[in-house]
C-alpha cells in the first residue's frame, strides 16, 4: 500500500483527510463519539476463529499484511496494552517496527505485580512504560516505569478505571492488544470503541478462540454492531463500530 510515510502526523493533526486507504482504516480513530477517549481492540485470528493452536502457538497466524497492520495501529496509538498473560507467555516488544511511525506508551496490566523486570516491553528505549497494578502492590521494578495502582473489583482490575488512569496521564487514544482474554474483557465491559479482526486465510481446527463472552441463549440476544470490511492483501479485516456499546470514561464529547 502506498502513501504511509504522512499518516501519523497528518493522523494526529486532524488537520485533513487521510490519503486513501488510510482515511476508511483509520479514519474513525481520529476522535471518539462518546468522550475524549478512542479504545480500538484488535485481535488476529483464524477463520475457524483460532487465535492459537491448543499448545499456545501463534506465529504467525496473520501475514505480512495483517502485521502491517497492526503495526500501523500501534503507530496511531498513545498507549498499546497488554495482559500480564500475554507478556509473559509470548514476551512481547510491542514497538513500531514493521512501518514508519512513532511509538507508543507500553502498558500491561498486571494486578500480581508478576512481570519481570527483564520483560522486553520495559526496555529503557525512551518511551514510557506503564504497569497497572492492584492496589496495595509494590511491583519490583526500575524506578522509571510508571506503576498505577488501581483498585481490584471481582479479583480483576476494572476495564472502564484502566481506560480512565491512562487517559489521566495524557493517552487518550489506546490500543487494547492482547491478549484474547484481556480484549474480550474490555468488549464485554463495554469499552471498546472499535474491534479490528484480521482473519487469516487459514485453519486450525482446534485450538484458542479469539473472543470470550459471557454465554447468551439465543442468536438474537447476541452482540451485533455496524461493520466495515477491508481486504488486507490475501486476509480480511473486520472494522466493528461498538460506539453505541460504549460506556461513558473520559470527558464528555462536546457538541458540535
Amino acid at each position: 500500500m502506498e502513501s504511509w510515510g504522512f499518516v501519523p502526523e497528518t493522523f494526529r493533526s486532524g488537520a485533513a483527510r487521510l490519503p486513501a486507504p488510510w482515511e476508511d482504516l483509520f479514519g474513525p480513530l481520529r476522535a471518539g463519539a462518546v468522550d475524549d477517549i478512542v479504545a480500538v481492540g484488535q485481535i488476529g485470528q483464524s477463520l475457524d476463529g483460532r487465535i492459537a493452536t491448543p499448545t499456545g502457538h501463534s506465529h504467525y497466524i496473520n501475514g505480512p499484511a495483517g502485521l502491517d497492520h497492526l503495526h500501523r495501529l500501534r503507530a496511531l496509538a498513545d498507549a498499546v496494552v497488554v495482559g500480564i498473560g500475554t507478556a509473559l507467555a509470548d514476551d512481547p516488544q510491542l514497538t513500531v517496527r514493521r512501518v514508519a511511525g512513532p511509538q507508543p506508551a507500553r502498558a500491561v496490566i498486571d494486578p500480581g505485580g508478576r512481570l519481570p523486570g527483564g520483560a522486553r516491553l520495559l526496555a529503557a528505549d525512551g518511551v514510557r512504560r506503564i504497569v497497572i497494578a492492584a492496589a496495595g502492590v509494590r511491583p519490583p521494578l526500575p524506578p522509571d516505569i510508571e506503576v498505577v495502582p488501581l483498585p481490584k473489583a471481582g479479583g480483576r482490575i476494572a476495564p472502564a478505571a484502566i481506560l480512565k488512569a491512562l487517559a489521566e496521564r495524557g493517552l487518550r487514544r489506546i490500543l487494547i492488544e492482547g491478549g484474547a482474554e484481556t480484549v474480550s474483557r474490555f468488549l464485554a465491559a463495554g469499552c471498546l470503541d472499535r474491534l479490528h479482526v484480521v482473519v487469516a486465510p487459514i485453519v486450525l481446527g482446534s485450538g484458542r478462540t479469539g473472543i470470550n463472552l459471557p454465554p447468551i441463549e439465543r442468536a438474537d440476544q447476541a452482540m451485533r454492531m455496524p461493520m466495515h470490511v477491508h481486504r488486507l492483501d490475501d486476509e480480511v479485516l473486520f472494522d466493528c463500530d461498538l460506539s453505541a456499546q460504549r460506556v461513558p470514561v473520559g470527558r464528555a464529547r462536546k457538541s458540535t
